[in-house]
């Protein structure tokens, strides 16, 4: 096993030699190691041992035949697998342009990808069938350096370090509830909300707040009521009957529309926070998120 070493560079040891400390430091055991990599279980802890030399510190206690992570080694195969998984990432992703346009690695929030991105998304493929999307969950603003994510849907205010940002759409916030409970509870008037449980989503604490202030109530019960974590949990909340919801108007569109979902006070308030699709400057020339930008943006605009 070789390290190369450059003037004025650090040394950096062989990719098998960090393979085999990965390995054999996720399964505790050389001999495991030795048979997922397809080497002997003596080329492993000659990796090991030459790696640990060259580091001038030991990153296993061999009792015996058991071998166990020192402090130091299980600090270093922590930073070790996070690079080895950034490697074979982008791997993946440089293989992907062989005779087509690229891979996507897009962040998306969890009730737009599913309500409104994904049932647009076949003339997406249609347009530019070279291009692979792949999908993650994101909900809260991250650190693009951090993650393998090319692109994301935001919802919010235009400020992302060190990211472009394009607005696509604000929205309506409106409540909504199953008939029954409409019914049931003799909701007609904006007062009458005050009188059934007000169902609750994380990501927007103030959105009860808005609306009762804007109506010119107290918000006092604003927070009062059960807390779901995604717009499409808690719309399933209300179809259920469990309570009234605070939603944006195009994600509940086909319930309304089915008549499981009900408006009983059709005041809708807006804001300045919208849905933005942020990237990272560094990622502004790529082809895959230039040309999801593109049609995007076209969506929005039709």
């Amino acid at each position: 096993m070789n390290f190369d070493i450059v003037p004025g560079r650090l040394s950096v040891p062989s990719l098998s030699a960090l393979a085999a400390f990965e390995a054999a430091a996720r399964h505790g055991s050389f001999t495991r190691a030795a048979e997922e990599l397809n080497l002997t279980q003596g080329a492993v802890s000659r990796q090991v041992a030459h790696l640990e030399k060259v580091l001038g510190v030991g990153l296993f206690q061999r009792v015996r035949q058991r071998v166990s992570l020192t402090p130091a080694g299980s600090a270093y195969a922590a930073e070790i697998r996070d690079g080895l998984s950034r490697l074979a990432a982008a791997t993946v992703s440089a293989m992907a342009f062989r005779g087509a346009a690229g891979v996507l690695h897009l962040a998306i929030l969890p009730t737009f990808g599913t309500r409104w991105l994904i049932p647009r998304l076949s003339r997406f493929i249609e347009a530019h069938p070279g291009i692979t999307i792949n999908f993650t969950t994101k909900l809260v603003p991250f650190d693009f350096a951090r993650e393998q994510v090319d692109a994301a849907i935001h919802f919010g205010d235009p400020v992302w370090a060190g990211a472009r940002l394009h607005r696509l759409m604000g929205e309506e916030i409106i409540p909504v509830a199953a008939p029954s409970l409409v019914a049931r509870l003799g909701l007609a008037e904006p007062a009458d909300m005050l009188r059934a449980p007000l169902l609750q989503q994380s990501t927007r604490p103030r959105a009860w707040a808005n609306w009762l202030e804007q109506q010119g109530l107290p918000p006092e019960r604003a927070l009062m009521g059960p807390r779901f974590e995604q717009f499409a949990m808690v719309s399933q909340a209300a179809v259920a009957g469990l309570g009234l919801a605070i939603v944006p108007r195009f994600l509940v569109e086909e319930e309304l529309r089915l008549g499981a979902l009900v408006i009983p006070v059709d005041r809708p308030v807006t804001g300045s926070e919208g849905y933005y699709l942020v990237y990272p400057e560094a990622k502004a020339g790529l082809p895959a998120v230039v040309a999801f930008r593109d049609w995007l943006l076209g969506e929005c605009g039709a």
